[in-house]
């Protein structure tokens, strides 16, 4: 069984730098494009960055870029997505989700609907 677990976030002062973690059971992850997407309340779900497989693409939202960094540790089958530079603005449920790379490769769009297995999500929040 397919199965992704978030884990890291928690309550963070602005400025303040967070590491988020997507760890990736039943299946090898680099086969995979990953996307780390979130929702505060109220809002759409949106994408903040995605990786194609091993050497491929890598894209962030225009929001997060310079901030952001994500990265995958392929031996623990694990996705990271470091946060730093924190804002109240970036408060919301952070949720990775994968869909096979000969489906869908890692593009400015980030479309959530096309991503098939989702993570339960870790809830992220920036206040003093």
């Amino acid at each position: 069984q397919l199965q992704l677990v978030e884990s890291g976030g928690g309550l963070v002062q602005p400025g303040g730098s967070l590491r988020l973690s997507c760890a990736a059971s039943g299946f090898v992850l680099d086969y995979y494009t990953i996307g780390w997407f979130r929702q505060a309340p109220g809002k759409a779900r949106e994408g903040v960055s995605c990786l194609s497989k091993t050497g491929g693409r890598i894209n962030y939202a225009g929001s997060v870029k310079g901030r952001f960094t994500i990265s995958r540790d392929n031996a623990k089958n694990t996705v990271y997505l470091h946060m730093a530079s924190l804002r109240p603005e970036d408060t919301a449920v952070y949720y990775c989700a994968t869909v096979p790379s000969v489906q869908v490769s890692c593009g400015p769009t980030m479309n959530p609907i096309e991503y098939e297995t989702w993570g339960q999500g870790t809830v992220v929040t920036v206040s003093s």
